[in-house]
């Protein structure tokens, strides 16, 4: 890989964006770095650990790297020294080697540095097509440590599909390189290739991991020159043709999953059905038909009877409002929704009377109650839950709604720390239940429709009512 003449001369390269934010990061995080490797300054000790059957060289703890940066950095919490080790990692400056996650553990895993050729302030921008080299070359070489994890041969499947054309020319420039690395020393073979698994690791990281590259003020700028040359790992030249990256796409986690992944996946799709998802135009012509049916209730835009009471100091029109005597507007208004019947006085008791009349006036008393339940004062939230439980849902209570075993059940789990909202989920069940069976045959009722058109007619007896006001007044 060309290493040993790039390496000296990836610390103190001079680069044309030095004074940009990441640079600048980047050099405070190459000088720890430099520091750490130091031994005769101080630094950690770097040293070949004998394993079964082989030997690791050039590694060092995650502990001892931990130790070093509290002793050298004046830092006192080592949780504070594991974050700033962990984002060291997360760049690809230090990384496990037995892991493709970069964080730093305060424990004995085994971490190695990366080479000054692969730090990230060299600029960096690497193609699908070096990462498909990379993946081909993992392929051919016969060693565990060396086997493609799950995403990366999901990865490998896809840019094979998007470099079908190129594939022949991609296969044998990992051929070429790996006969150039079989020429190495074990040891040092070892090591690079851990350090380029780190570099890929950056580049392209496990789904779910941060990708430190992706969003970069540094590529952003780079984005505005667009006769910048791409720098490419293993000197494949660029056909200048950027190619849609096939490996952040979503794919499935790398271990399998358990039953309880599958069931909170099952309930998370199941959340998502009851979901309406809208074209924009189809929201935006549900707002204005809401505008619309709602514009000569708005005294701000339309003219109110008798006289607007926040222009005027006449208040008879909140006087009307809140009588339990309806005008036809108020009537008209309880077909808009559920929610603004049971907001009027007069149409919830309207509500009330026709559930009676069909015997199922349990339902809507158990929503007031509810209701009532949140606006009480705390001291009497246990015990009036308590009462509304054995007034409906107890067994044999007078009064008993009809629930469905999961509302009870969360019902009855919540009861045994009783507060203002523990009957949310069977409150909203009774809502639904009424909202798409009873408030339908209300509209449809002789009721409703009787009292609306008294009102049509001119029987609200508005007149009458204005000058009892007046009266009294």
């Amino acid at each position: 890989m060309a290493e040993g003449s790039k390496d000296q001369g990836g610390v103190g390269t001079t680069d044309p964006e030095e004074d940009s934010p990441n640079m600048i990061v980047y050099r405070k995080i190459e000088d720890i770095v430099t520091r750490i490797q130091d031994e005769k300054a101080g630094g950690v000790a770097i040293r070949t650990v004998k394993s079964f059957l082989s030997k690791i060289p050039s590694v060092v703890s995650g502990a001892d790297i931990v130790q070093w940066l509290m002793k050298n950095l004046s830092i006192e919490d080592p949780a504070e020294a594991i974050h700033l080790g962990s984002l060291i990692a997360a760049h690809g400056y230090i990384f496990p080697i037995s892991d493709h996650v970069l964080t730093l553990k305060d424990d004995g895993t085994l971490y190695r540095f990366q080479s000054p050729y692969f730090w990230p302030s060299n600029c960096w921008e690497p193609e699908n097509t070096d990462y498909a080299i990379y993946l081909c070359k993992r392929t051919m070489q016969n060693k565990a440590r060396l086997e493609l994890a799950d995403y990366e041969a999901e990865n490998l499947a896809r840019l094979q599909r998007a470099f079908a054309r190129k594939w022949e020319f991609i296969f044998m420039q990992a051929e070429a390189q790996v006969k150039i690395d079989r020429k190495k020393d074990k040891a040092e073979r070892k090591i690079l290739d851990s350090q380029e698994r780190a570099f890929w690791d950056v580049h392209r990281p496990v789904p779910g991991c941060v990708n430190t590259t992706e969003m970069d003020i540094r590529k952003c700028r780079r984005e505005r020159n667009p006769h910048r040359v791409k720098k490419s790992v293993y000197g494949v030249p660029d056909d200048g043709q950027s190619q849609p990256s096939p490996i952040h796409i979503s794919s499935q986690p790398t271990r399998k999953p358990t039953k309880e992944d599958v069931q909170k996946e099952i309930t998370f799709l199941n959340v998502q059905l009851d979901r309406h998802c809208m074209k924009v135009s189809k929201v935006a012509d549900s707002l204005m038909s809401y505008t619309e049916q709602f514009v000569e209730y708005d005294p701000f835009v339309s003219a109110t009877e008798p006289s607007n009471p926040w222009i005027s100091d006449d208040t008879t029109f909140w006087d009307l409002e809140a009588s339990r005597d309806p005008s036809q507007q108020r009537v008209k208004k309880w077909s808009f929704s559920l929610e603004e019947a049971l907001k009027d006085p007069a149409g919830r008791d309207q509500f009330l009377k026709f559930l009676e009349s069909e015997f199922s006036s349990e339902n809507l008393r158990f929503w007031l109650a509810v209701q009532d339940l949140k606006r009480r004062p705390l001291q009497e939230v246990a015990s009036r839950a308590q009462e509304i439980w054995q007034e409906f849902l107890a067994e044999g209570a007078p009064s008993s709604i009809n629930l469905d075993s999961h509302s009870y059940e969360r019902t009855s789990q919540n009861l045994k720390d009783p507060g203002r909202y523990s009957y949310e989920d069977a409150q909203e069940h009774i809502f639904k239940l009424m909202k798409s069976d009873s408030y339908a045959r209300f509209l449809r009722s002789n009721i409703y429709q009787d009292l609306l058109l008294a009102r049509k007619k001119g029987k609200s007896l508005t007149g009458k009512r204005l000058t009892g006001l007046m009266q009294s007044s």
